[in-house]
């Protein structure tokens, strides 16, 4: 009975053009996703090397598996990566990248009612990801004209990350130095968006993403989620705090696929302060309790309209 509900919620939701909703959406190609309710983007890591669960689903059957699993638990949207971003990680050639992610994207597309993402910070893979069936480009450096992210995004019609980060993985975490790492993070997430506006994407097609852990400390991390009502200001929020780093040095906790329980806190503060967009790897945790947050915020919402 709870994946028969989950389902018909993905297709009210997640499928094209079919809701004219008054509360907001999302465009990503084909879809219009609404956003009464805060989307879980499930995390599907075809890589050898990233920090949770690399290796686990580096073959494409292993991927699409566990992408149809992930839909059967809630997921609104499979988010594929085929490059680590860890701290430190090596990169990957493009030509490796499209291997991984292309395959398990083309046979997804043919399977799954949702939204496919590619995660990466190449406009050729983001290109040639759009061509097999993706419908979202979670770009996750730094937008500028050399990249040419934006003009990817403009020609395809496909939803837009704009993440904020600082350098590569391998630089990232020499590059923490922030007096307010709130406003500082709010400005360069809005350079992004005024670049990929200018170079024709509508506003309707872009979230935007704080990047906990891409350059952050733990301290930073804690602010920009204290504060991150703040970023509602420029688009739709997307947050990734899944089994990250912070929650481990929070929790005490070494072995990242123990922090479910600390990754749960962090998606509930998030749909609570305004996320649209939760990133996750445990979608069935993190669907069950953005259920009880949005239930209990709709009694709130009609008390406050009749109070």
């Amino acid at each position: 009975m709870v994946n028969q509900r989950m389902w018909s919620d993905l297709e009210i939701v997640a499928m094209p053009d079919m809701t004219n909703r008054e509360s907001g959406y999302w465009r990503c190609g084909r879809f219009k996703l609404s956003l009464e309710k805060p989307l879980v983007m499930g995390i599907l890591n075809v890589t050898p090397d990233s920090f949770s669960d690399g290796g686990r689903f580096f073959e494409r059957d292993a991927a699409v598996v566990q992408a149809l699993k992930m839909v059967s638990q809630g997921a609104d949207i499979i988010d594929v990566g085929g490059e680590s971003t860890r701290p430190g990680a090596a990169a990957v050639s493009v030509e490796d990248e499209l291997s991984r992610v292309i395959p398990v994207i083309e046979t997804l597309a043919e399977r799954v009612q949702v939204p496919i993402s590619i995660d990466t910070r190449h406009a050729d893979v983001a290109s040639n990801a759009v061509r097999a069936g993706a419908s979202v480009i979670n770009n996750i450096m730094p937008l500028t004209e050399d990249t040419g992210m934006a003009r990817v995004v403009a020609e395809s019609g496909a939803g837009l990350v704009v993440m904020h980060m600082r350098g590569t993985p391998l630089s990232m975490n020499s590059l923490t130095v922030y007096e307010d790492v709130v406003t500082e993070v709010f400005a360069e997430l809005k350079a992004g968006m005024e670049l990929a506006v200018a170079n024709g994407v509508s506003t309707r097609q872009i979230v935007v993403d704080p990047g906990i852990g891409f350059a952050k400390e733990l301290t930073h991390n804690l602010e920009l989620l204290a504060r991150l009502d703040n970023f509602r200001e420029l688009a739709p929020v997307m947050v990734g705090t899944s089994r990250k780093r912070f929650i481990g040095e929070l929790c005490c906790v070494h072995d990242s696929s123990d922090r479910t329980g600390g990754s749960l806190g962090a998606v509930v503060w998030c749909a609570l302060h305004g996320a649209s967009v939760l990133r996750v790897h445990d979608v069935k945790e993190s669907w069950q309790a953005l259920s009880v947050v949005d239930a209990l915020l709709k009694i709130r919402r009609n008390r406050d309209v009749y109070a």
